[in-house]
């Protein structure tokens, strides 16, 4: 058999459409020699790239924010300071405020499955580590199966009165789409890979060092609780 060498170098956009499953393995990979698809060789060079780079978004956005590939944007001049939101009272709040903060944020529901562990989590570790220099900002968004439909006096009172939350909850936004709040397209350029348009469910979340770096990214099925060791690491930083 005649030997083959493989030249991994497609370009981000290329992988971005293999990921998401818009174009073909063969497409991506560029195979030197004469290399059908359907050739063992081939199949070999397939499977080895598939085992290094499932098609899996997740996966794939921690990957490229570490190999830092991460994609250009309009923001990426600005820092997270520089943001103001309203408040679920409706007041202006500038998030320089939390300068020199470590800050969770995080888009929350009232009628998820998510949110009864979530919000008890939340709590619990705001509780802790409040007087430490941590914030959770909560931003609360009903795109993903209505599930926030209430005002935001009814948002408030449930998740004061039930949950005795006792971080701030911001004003109901959109995390997707056309109408996206300014501070979540900021947070999905800084920590996007190739979820960068896209908030998967409620309680994704943002992890923010204190310099306003956006960190990590969770999917809403990573519970507050599986995120602390992260947030101690940055408190001591």
């Amino acid at each position: 058999m005649a030997s083959l060498s493989t030249s991994f170098s497609p370009s981000s956009a290329a992988l971005h459409e293999f990921a998401m499953g818009r174009r073909p393995l063969a497409q991506v990979l560029h195979v030197a020699g004469k290399s059908p698809s359907g050739s063992a060789t081939f199949r070999v060079v397939s499977q080895n790239f598939a085992s290094q780079f499932p098609r899996d978004p997740f996966h794939w956005s921690k990957r490229m924010r570490s190999a830092g590939m991460a994609y250009a944007s309009s923001t990426a001049e600005k820092t997270i300071y520089e943001y103001t939101v309203k408040d679920i009272d409706g007041k202006n709040v500038p998030l320089n405020k939390f300068k020199g903060k470590v800050m969770l944020i995080v888009n929350v529901a009232s009628r998820c499955g998510l949110t009864t562990s979530n919000y008890t989590e939340l709590s619990h570790i705001y509780e802790k580590y409040k007087t430490q220099g941590f914030e959770i900002l909560a931003f609360p968004c009903n795109q993903f199966g209505a599930q926030e439909p209430g005002s935001n006096s009814d948002i408030k009172q449930f998740a004061c009165t039930r949950f005795k939350a006792e971080f701030p909850i911001f004003d109901k936004v959109d995390v997707n789409g056309p109408t996206t709040a300014p501070v979540y397209q900021y947070l999905k350029s800084h920590a996007g890979g190739f979820l960068g348009d896209l908030i998967k469910w409620n309680f994704e979340k943002f992890l923010v060092d204190k310099n306003g770096k956006v960190v990590e990214r969770y999917p809403p099925t990573t519970s507050p609780f599986q995120i602390e060791k992260d947030i101690k690491k940055l408190l001591a930083a």
